[in-house]
């Protein structure tokens, strides 16, 4: 099994990050990488559609509003991995006037090598959280 986590540090409180990102259907709200985003079975399913077309289907596992993280897996993508598990959590910094936001996921490579996917998922995260950040400094 692969990890691979990133984090990042904004200028807004954890909760306005939180109103943000918190809810499981908003990535296209943020993340220019997934332009759809439509959940079925309650809410705790979500179907993404990337540029290229392709589908994404990920199953909400654990949602903590108080703490301000969720965790998904992924059911379908054209991503080389298996057993996919992800935690993006929004804390508050250490100087109380800002957020840390941290995405880690970990899974087992299928075809390429940890490495390969770890690269893969490092620039996904770090790039999803830096177009994060550009929200919050727009």
């Amino acid at each position: 099994m692969a990890h691979t986590a990133t984090s990042i540090k904004i200028s807004a409180l954890p909760d306005q990050v939180w109103q943000l990102i918190g809810g499981f259907d908003a990535l296209p709200d943020w993340l220019p990488y997934i332009p759809n985003s439509k959940v079925s079975e309650g809410g705790r399913v979500r179907h993404l559609a990337n540029p290229d077309g392709d589908t994404i289907v990920e199953r909400l596992e654990a949602f903590n509003h108080k703490e301000r993280y969720y965790t998904y897996s992924i059911m379908k993508a054209p991503f080389p991995v298996t057993d996919y598990l992800s935690t993006i959590q929004v804390k508050e910094d250490a100087d109380g006037r800002s957020s840390m936001v941290e995405w880690s996921g970990s899974f087992t490579p299928v075809g390429v090598s940890d490495q390969e996917a770890i690269d893969l998922f490092h620039g996904i995260y770090k790039d999803g959280l830096e177009a994060l950040q550009q929200a919050f400094l727009d």
